[in-house]
Order: structure tokens, then sequence, then C-alpha cells
């Protein structure tokens, strides 16, 4: 192998003509230019002409999405064609060590609360856009909950990113599904229940069907992780809701409230990771987190939480839950009280600020 190999570019996202040679283009992964659209050095053309090759294998005709390793590096693949009849693939690199929880920039309060969700069971909901970590994010948890609890996880995606499967810890075991039609992730999801796994990790959900089985899967006694493409944390939540409802009817909501255990909405900024997150009590039906998605008040969530983090940004104390935040919007007394700073509680909904910047 002669030149520079692939490896050594530092890409996030690279955009690789198929049909015919053109200029590649990639995004950095180095810190204050993830943004920034650059075009691949001429010493790395060689490397490019064996990344096309090896893509052109990789991907049979009729498959649009898949992975591939190459030269060092694993990389999730989207191939398009394009409204000028071009055909263009999208590479993104995915790092091929586990992520560790605790190395992944967040704040340390937040990182024993995500943590002991492990012990639980119930819906965890990582959203996001894309690029901005939810996979890192929901392996990461899947990981540590498996090294430190023990138990059998079954994953369902497509294509594989990290790879999970095999021993983690004393007693944690994970085994890996790669889906390729849209019927199969439901159809898998139910097969997984059969296998009597502690821990489902679902990378996304698409289909009516498969929201139905996760919902069912969440309220059943499993910890459910998955991941959502979704701009707020609400967002997250009525997409849920929407494609349940097609499979399931009206009436959903009383599901995702009493499954969901935690919400996390992730931004990748330069300086780190940004999560504004939910989490709901242990074993109590009348939470007023679950209390407000029964009663289809689900803005109300994004709501808290924006006051929370502004309250955060100005010293003022966080009250202990949302119920207290209604109440001191309406009662005087109840707000007063509210002011008394205390520790944050054992539960908490609030937006963590940004944290030492981490490699993705």
């Amino acid at each position: 192998m002669s030149g520079v190999s692939l490896n050594q570019l530092p890409f996030i996202d690279l955009y690789v003509r198929l049909d015919q040679p053109e200029q590649a283009l990639y995004r950095s992964k180095e810190r204050g230019q993830t943004l920034a659209n650059k075009i691949v050095p001429g010493e790395y053309q060689l490397a490019i002409d064996r990344f096309m090759s090896a893509v052109r294998t990789a991907l049979p005709e009729n498959a649009s999405d898949g992975t591939i390793e190459f030269e060092g590096v694993r990389c999730r693949l989207s191939r398009q064609k394009m409204a000028d009849n071009t055909i263009w693939v999208c590479a993104r690199r995915i790092n091929t060590v586990i992520p560790e929880l605790e190395k992944l920039g967040f704040l340390p309060h937040l990182h024993a609360h995500m943590h002991d969700l492990g012990r639980r069971d119930g819906l965890i909901l990582i959203s996001g856009a894309t690029g901005h970590g939810k996979t890192t994010t929901a392996v990461a948890l899947l990981a540590d909950f498996l090294r430190s609890y023990g138990g059998t996880a079954v994953t369902i995606e497509d294509p594989v990113e990290y790879l999970l499967k095999g021993r983690h810890g004393d007693s944690g075991h994970c085994f890996q599904v790669e889906v390729h039609a849209e019927e199969d992730w439901a159809i898998s999801l139910k097969r997984s229940l059969r296998w009597s796994p502690r821990y489902i990790y679902v990378g996304e959900i698409r289909t009516p069907k498969a929201a139905e089985q996760l919902l069912r899967a969440a309220t059943t006694g499993h910890l459910v992780i998955t991941t959502v493409h979704a701009g707020s944390p609400e967002e997250a939540l009525m997409g849920i809701q929407f494609l349940a409802e097609q499979a399931m009817g009206p009436g959903v909501q009383a599901m995702i409230a009493q499954g969901l255990t935690g919400l996390i909405h992730q931004t990748m900024k330069e300086t780190g990771p940004f999560l504004r997150y939910i989490f709901t009590e242990s074993d109590s039906a009348g939470d007023p987190v679950r209390s407000l998605i029964r009663e289809s008040k689900i803005g109300m969530l994004s709501t808290y939480i924006d006051r929370t983090a502004a309250r955060l940004g100005t010293g003022q104390p966080i009250p202990d839950n949302v119920q207290a935040w209604a109440a001191a919007q309406t009662a005087a007394k109840v707000a007063a009280a509210a002011s008394i700073n205390t520790p944050p509680p054992a539960t908490p909904a609030a937006a963590a600020p940004a944290a030492p910047p981490r490699k993705i």
C-alpha cells in the first residue's frame, strides 16, 4: 500500500463520489472545525481510490446503507443518488473503542444519575440531531450497565456500529442483531424478548410496529434504550407517541408515561456535550413528569427544562421537580419555599452545562 492511509485523515464524515472520480470532501473532527466542509488533500487520492473500490464491494446494488472496515477505520455508509444522477456515499467514522460513560465529558452528578438508571427498567430515550453523539451515549450507557450490573443485552441496529457482542465485566453478555428491512425492526424486537434480556438497545425507531413493541418491552420488566432524531425533548416524546398511535390507537400517552425512565437530549457543541434531561421517579405512578405526559402536556416539560437552565445560569435555586415548578407559578407561598437553596434532587429534570470536549 503506497501513500498515506485514510486513517490519518481527521474526518467525521467523508463524502466520496462513486460513479466516477471527483474531488472528495470531509467534515473534520478537529476542535473548532467540526462544522467546516473541507476538500480532501491530494496526498490522500490513492487512499480515496482504494476506498471507492472497497465501498462498491461492501454495498450491494440494492443496498443504500451498510458498514465497512478499511485501513484501520470503521465507517457507517449511506449511499445516495443525487438529482443530477451522480452517486455519492457519506462515510461516518465510528470509533472502534467502546466509549466509557465516565469519559464522555458529562458533569459528575449527571454521570452518577445515568449510571443508576441501570438498576431500573423502563424506557431511556436519547434524542438529538444527526451527528451529535446519540449512539455514543447510548452505547456507553449499555456497556456501563452490563459491566456494573450484569445480565443479557440484545441490540437491534441498522447497521451495527460499535462492536458490543460478547462478554462485559464478570456477568454481562451482549448479542447484536442487524436488520436490513423496515419490517424487520418489530419482528426482531419481538424475538429479542424470548431471550430474556435485561437490556435491549434499539438503534432507532422507524416504524409504528417497532414503536409498539418497544413500549411493550419497556413496560414488562426490561430496560430499553433507544435513539430518536429530534430537535427537542418534547419532539422526541411526540415522535414516539405519533408512531405508536398508528399501531395501537389513542391512549398511548399512558403507556409512555408508565414506561419512561429517562429522556436525554444531546447537542454537541465545540466545548463538549450539552444535555437537557428528565429522569422520572422510580416506582411512582404519581410522578409529576408522568402526570404531564398522561395529560398531553408534553410542552410543559420543555418549558420547565428551559426555566431550570435559566436558573442555573443566574444562580437561583432549582425546584425539586415539575410539580414544584408548576406550583411556584400559581402560589407565591410555594414559590418562596422553593427559593431556599437545596442540593440537587435525586430525580432531577434540568439542563447540564457544557463540559470539557470529547472526541467523537
